[in-house]
This record gives structure tokens, C-alpha cells and sequence, in this order.
């Protein structure tokens, strides 16, 4: 089971049709949307600030969420994807963006909608990106525009795919 911890009079609070995987940590001020997934060993500590993860999200293995204490919180919108071993940490991500394995996201950085954050990616603190762009590098610098035959459907895929793997594992513990 899931470490879901109460902590500074803050308990999280995961949607009915959310998936939370057995070895997540969820601690603090937290909220998970409606069909939303976070997975193996991903942490989402919110001790100092709130997060808070929007519908049809998914934050993947190894992830972690944080903020800085009286400084920032993280807010993911709607069809987030957080690849594996990402960091996000006091930023605002809005809704149907990408964010690549391994990328960190810094303090009060603001993603815009329809963004891929290429994988390995840094994005600096108090960072504003466009919409419907894909920024790679380190530090992370807008590469292009995301083509509009790709955008939003790119993103949202990753979003339905989640969804999709979020039903074989609840159909396995109905077992």
C-alpha cells in the first residue's frame, strides 16, 4: 500500500479515480485528480507547499514533486505527463504538456499548454514558457514550435495510454 502521510494538519487527498501504486509516497498537502496516476516510487512530498495534480495526469516511476517553504508550490493542470525519474520543484505546469524522462522543472517556472520539455531537460527557475513549443537542453532553451498537426494530440495521447495502464492494474487487484 501506498504512503499516504498526514503532516502539518495537511491530509492528501486522492480522488476516488485516481491510482496511486503501491510503493508511492504521497505526504502533506497534496491532491490528486479524477483519473489521474502516480506510479512506482514516485514521490509527491508536499511538506512546504502544496501540489496539486489535475485530471487525467500521470506522474511516472522514480518522479519527485516538491516546492521551497514560503517561496512556491507545484501545480500540474489537466493531461500532464511527468516522465520517469522527473523533478518538478515549485513550478506551475498547465494543462496537456510533456515533461520528458529525467527533466527538471525549477521554482516558480511556468510551463505553457501544448509544451514538450525534451527529456534530460533543465528549465531554470522563474523560466516562462510559450505554448505549443518544445524546449531541450541544459539550460533548456525553446528548440521549436510544436507542429499543429502534432499538438495537442501528442500530449493527450500520453494522457489516454496512462488511463489505459491504470485499468490493467486495478483489474488485477479485482482478482
Amino acid at each position: 500500500m501506498a504512503i499516504i502521510k498526514r503532516l502539518r494538519g495537511f491530509e492528501p487527498k486522492v480522488n476516488a479515480h485516481a491510482f496511486v501504486a503501491e510503493t508511492a509516497v504521497l505526504i502533506g498537502d497534496v491532491e490528486i485528480g479524477e483519473d489521474s496516476s502516480i506510479w512506482y516510487g514516485a514521490v509527491l512530498r508536499g511538506d512546504v507547499g502544496a501540489i496539486r495534480v489535475g485530471k487525467r495526469s500521470n506522474i511516472q516511476d522514480n518522479a519527485v514533486v516538491h516546492a521551497t517553504f514560503n517561496k512556491s508550490q507545484a501545480i500540474l493542470g489537466d493531461e500532464v505527463t511527468v516522465g520517469h525519474n522527473a523533478t518538478i520543484h515549485g513550478a506551475i505546469i498547465h494543462d496537456k504538456v510533456l515533461v520528458g524522462m529525467g527533466a527538471t522543472i525549477l521554482d516558480n517556472a511556468e510551463i505553457e499548454s501544448n509544451t514538450i520539455i525534451a527529456a534530460g531537460a533543465l528549465i531554470l527557475a522563474n523560466t516562462h514558457t510559450e505554448p505549443n513549443s518544445i524546449y531541450a537542453g541544459v539550460p533548456a532553451k525553446k528548440v521549436k514550435e510544436l507542429p499543429t498537426d502534432l499538438h495537442p494530440s501528442v500530449i493527450e495521447q500520453y494522457a489516454i495510454n496512462y488511463q489505459t495502464y491504470t485499468t490493467w492494474y486495478n483489474n488485477v487487484n479485482a482478482k
